[in-house]
């Protein structure tokens, strides 16, 4: 009896504690589908502004599962107003160090009551509601030594003054080696918890990641300690692809790359980052491509920069990757195409249903991924013609200097022929290792005439940029006076060559603000052309696949996502003609015999 007593103690006691470890995987059994405030509203989303997106969403998305409405960045800090941060801001907090909504933009929260009475209003609606926490604790928390709640401790006994977001100022981190340093995030979510939180998306927490551990470790034990099932988002990325495993028991999504805004070339390279993460998810944790930047952004400002075609790759692309669909714009400003992209039930349930979801092949920027189609035989399968019309690789370009660095003498000297061009592309390709500090410089870039005379690219408005944090620049000296280009890699800068020129030349060279660097730093200069001989003028490319390599025999009948369209019946292969830069997702399935 004793050896039974034992035995049962070990399935009753031991076996629902392993089981435990990962319950959280099942408050986000398919990829969360919600809104977040930043890409429009930066840090100044008001209350009043959150309950007309909750309204929006309830009567137009909730039944196609569209489910959370997350407040993003700087929620307590009263003089918010944009996407930057101010470093004399007075945060709003409680006698604890515990944030607090900022009173003039939540109202309801008067008398200490938080976020509750917004919680209430979005679960009103059937829906579910999130907010955005930086790690660590309040900096003038640790000023005023406030108590950490219900202990003998201090913020500045926890606190970590060295660990700082390096693009933030309000927290410093919490040394979790410390009395109280568990308690704090205890006491953080034990308040989030009573306002009826459901989504919390920690910030400057899942890079560098390993750096961060003990304090993602420490805010997992507080959410269930709470009792409440509280999804926990890590930003922003990119998350160390060797973290997969920690990152899978501690969180139910977390980034995979910095913030994903509306440019070509970052949508581009989340072809790769969602292949090498492929093999890490699984249900109740999720790789995240980032949010949806569509329709209305940057405080009403512009619409998304994104084509109708690039905006159709995003939706199929983090749909058969399965990444989790925060949407961006503004919803109460949803244009029609906007919303037949987030309310095709075809497409979605690619993201929140399919199965054995996999990338199929890469042949030179052509690529297709699959899954199965649950309950059938059938497969799903999306091709994307990620090429420019223009190739604007090394191998591809007219000029490709060798690797440029942070060294004083290391330099590009492109002297390029144009004669035959409409157009030139100037291409800053951050190479292998990174792009930290990789902010590159075309010094006296110009255009060459047969006469021998210059006239500076400068003088000349380019037709398209695309760089990292929008910084395609004039670069002028101390003194105001222009002296050429810069721009953070990845980056393209496109100009139409003028009527007469002959060649383009420029020095090349990282910007000597950024020769103190310990890191990156390492580029190189491309300039590519258009010509008749190297612009593809044709409609799109032909992506072809092997149904064999889908498993699937015989006639095959081809139906498309987007739009509801039988394409038809198909032996051996199928091969759809695929727009620039755009996408086809297709349900495949074996024709009845």
């Amino acid at each position: 009896m004793r050896k039974l007593s034992l035995g049962l103690a070990f399935i009753l006691i031991v076996l629902p504690a392993m089981a435990g470890d990962l319950a959280f995987h099942q408050w986000a059994p398919s990829p969360p589908m919600g809104w977040n405030s930043w890409d429009n509203f930066a840090t100044a989303i008001t209350e009043a502004q959150t309950k007309a997106q909750a309204d929006y969403m309830a009567a137009n998305l909730k039944k196609f599962g569209w489910e959370y409405i997350v407040v993003d960045i700087q929620w307590y800090e009263p003089g918010a107003k944009d996407h930057g941060y101010r470093s004399d801001a007075v945060l709003t907090m409680d006698e604890f160090g515990r944030l607090q909504p900022a009173l003039n933009r939540f109202p309801s929260s008067a008398g200490g009551k938080g976020f509750k009475g917004l919680s209430d209003y979005i679960h009103g609606l059937g829906l579910k509601f999130g907010i955005h926490l930086m790690r660590g604790i309040p900096r003038q928390a640790v000023d005023k030594n406030l108590p950490v709640n219900g202990t003998v401790y201090h913020a500045q006994d926890i606190a970590n003054k060295s660990s700082i977001c390096p693009w933030n100022p309000d927290m410093y981190g919490v040394d979790m080696t410390k009395p109280g340093a568990q308690d704090y995030y205890d006491s953080v979510f034990d308040l989030i918890a009573a306002w009826g939180v459901d989504f919390v998306k920690v910030d400057d927490i899942a890079r560098p990641y390993h750096e961060h551990e003990k304090e993602i470790e420490a805010i997992r034990r507080a959410i269930d300690r709470t009792g409440r099932p509280i999804v926990l988002s890590l930003s922003p990325g990119e998350t160390a692809l060797d973290a997969a495993d920690h990152v899978a028991k501690h969180a139910n999504m977390w980034r995979i790359s910095d913030d994903f805004w509306d440019r070509w070339l970052a949508v581009h390279d989340q072809f790769a980052r969602l292949k090498n993460w492929n093999p890490y998810r699984q249900a109740g944790a999720w790789p995240d491509a980032d949010m949806l930047p569509f329709g209305v952004l940057d405080q009403g400002k512009r619409t998304t920069r994104l084509t109708p075609d690039e905006q159709r790759t995003v939706m199929t692309l983090w749909s058969i990757a399965r990444s989790p669909l925060m949407h961006g714009g503004d919803l109460t400003k949803t244009d029609e195409f906007t919303l037949s992209l987030l309310t095709n039930a075809d497409v979605l349930a690619v993201n929140q249903k399919s199965l054995n979801n996999r990338p199929l092949l890469d042949r030179d920027e052509l690529i297709a991924w699959t899954a199965d189609v649950p309950g059938s035989g059938d497969k799903y399968l999306a091709v994307f013609n990620a090429r420019d019309r223009v190739r604007l690789s090394a191998e591809h370009a007219r000029y490709a200097s060798p690797l440029v660095t942070r060294a004083p003498d290391s330099k590009a000297s492109m002297d390029v022929d144009v004669s035959d061009a409409s157009r030139i592309f100037l291409v800053l390709d951050p190479t292998t290792d990174g792009v930290a500090w990789d902010s590159g410089v075309w010094l006296a870039p110009r255009f060459v005439f047969a006469d021998g005379s210059e006239e500076p690219v400068t003088d000349h408005q380019w037709t398209r940029s695309d760089a990292i944090w929008d910084s395609a620049s004039v670069k002028k000296d101390m003194a105001g006076h222009v002296v050429g280009l810069s721009a953070q890699a990845a980056a393209v800068i496109e100009y139409a060559v003028p009527a007469g020129a002959k060649r383009f030349k420029a020095t090349g060279m990282i910007d000597p603000q950024m020769r103190d660097k310990t890191e990156g730093g390492t580029v190189r200069f491309l300039v590519a052309v258009a010509t008749p001989q190297t612009e593809n003028t044709s409609p799109g490319l032909p992506v072809t696949v092997s149904l064999a390599e889908l498993g699937l025999k015989g006639s095959v009948h081809v139906e498309d996502l987007w739009s509801h369209r039988d394409v038809g019946e198909f032996k051996n292969e199928f091969a759809p003609v695929i727009a620039w830069h755009g996408a086809g997702p297709y349900r495949l399935s074996e024709s009845s015999k």
